[in-house]
């Protein structure tokens, strides 16, 4: 008995020797292998030539080249993308660390939208990288490619529509109205009679409201109020802007042959919602501006600010929003009335200069970026 344990004993042994062999050789085979891989994909051409297109306001193309070899045996792209703050460029993680967009590799150029929240008239920086991906589900990759900047787009009419239809909501019922009015300061009236001849010139609209309209620092013109007073149906006493209001009758600037355009929809972390309209002479600079870019209102039907033609024309302005008027021609002080208010004027929490728009506000957001 002891005799036949003494001969299996050694067997045993030779037997876990050789397993153990095995294990090592099937070890020694992984790593040759994984190394040759790796060598492999080290040896991924960086991208380069990045070139963008089709830049929109919520969107773009990307295309680049790599080395012809590469294009087979390329899995996935990781596009890096972040806002240029300031003069420095994007900073990316670190070179093996997939990162904000992981995407299979496919035919060039690629489309990106929907992957971030890109907000219009942004600069962004972006870089790529192609990579292979292992069997054990990480992945190889290249070089980060030069970092190029873009500048996303306006809203296009399709976003303007969507602002369009969300204001109409807000609007409520029409109230008649019979001059359209602007409040500034003395040395402001001083200087239109000194230094312009009496007339009030257009200049570019500001940064307010959605940073996506297209009139923004784009279109010039002179911003008018209309907006009455429930229990008088007359201009507010009151005024952000100044102690001093000219005012127009309506029907010199609203009528057959003046298009309306809508603009902009906002609020600044209010309760209060603010339409932005254009109005502009047919035929005009401004409406050759606004016709490819703007919405086109009816002027008798629409449900902010109409005209409707009679012995005696009738004007009406929405009650629920505050109504910002830009007239895209000159205003001489001739063609009005120049008077002091009698309310107060330093309600500067209502003035809209450059003012941000709430992004959070589910009123007049719509699905692409602020």
């Amino acid at each position: 008995m002891s005799d036949c344990r003494k001969h299996k004993y050694p067997r045993r042994v030779r037997e876990r020797e050789k397993e153990r062999e095995r294990e090592r050789k099937k070890e020694r085979v992984k790593l040759l292998l994984n190394t040759e891989v790796m060598a492999e994909v080290e040896l991924l051409s960086t991208p380069h030539n990045i070139q963008i297109s089709d830049v929109t306001c919520d969107s773009f193309r990307i295309t680049w080249e790599m080395a012809h070899e590469d294009t087979s045996r390329v899995t996935h792209y990781f596009i890096d993308l972040s806002r240029k703050e300031g003069s420095e460029h994007n900073r990316f993680k670190h070179r093996d660390v997939p990162t904000k967009l992981v995407a299979k590799a496919g035919p060039l150029p690629m489309a990106v939208r929907g992957h971030w929240f890109l907000s219009p008239r942004t600069e962004y920086c972006v870089a790529v990288q192609t990579a292979i991906r292992q069997p054990d589900g990480d992945y190889q990759v290249s070089e980060w490619s030069q970092v190029v900047e873009f500048c996303t787009g306006d809203y296009a009419m399709e976003h303007l529509q969507q602002l369009l239809d969300k204001a109409q909501a807000a609007a409520g019922r029409m109230l008649r109205f019979s001059v359209f009015y602007r409040n500034q300061s003395p040395e402001y009236f001083h200087y239109v009679r000194s230094e312009c001849g009496g007339a009030m010139l257009p200049s570019f609209k500001d940064n307010s409201g959605s940073h996506g309209s297209p009139i923004n620092g784009k279109l010039r013109g002179v911003f008018l109020s209309c907006n009455t007073e429930f229990d008088t149906g007359l201009p507010p006493k009151d005024s952000p802007y100044g102690p001093l209001r000219f005012q127009i009758s309506a029907d010199r600037l609203l009528n057959p042959s003046t298009n309306l355009y809508f603009a902009d929809f906002y609020c600044m972390y209010t309760a209060y919602h603010y339409v932005v309209l254009v109005l502009a002479p047919a035929g005009s600079e401004g409406d050759s501006f606004c016709k490819s870019r703007l919405p086109r209102l009816d002027l008798s039907t629409n449900p902010f600010l109409t005209y409707t033609s009679g012995d005696i024309p009738v004007f009406c302005h929405a009650s629920d929003v505050i109504l910002e008027v830009l007239y895209t021609e000159p205003l001489l002080l001739e063609h009005g009335i120049l008077a002091q208010i009698s309310g107060r004027h330093q309600l500067m929490s209502l003035s809209t200069a450059n003012a941000k728009k709430d992004p959070s506000c589910k009123v007049c957001n719509i699905s692409v970026g602020r």
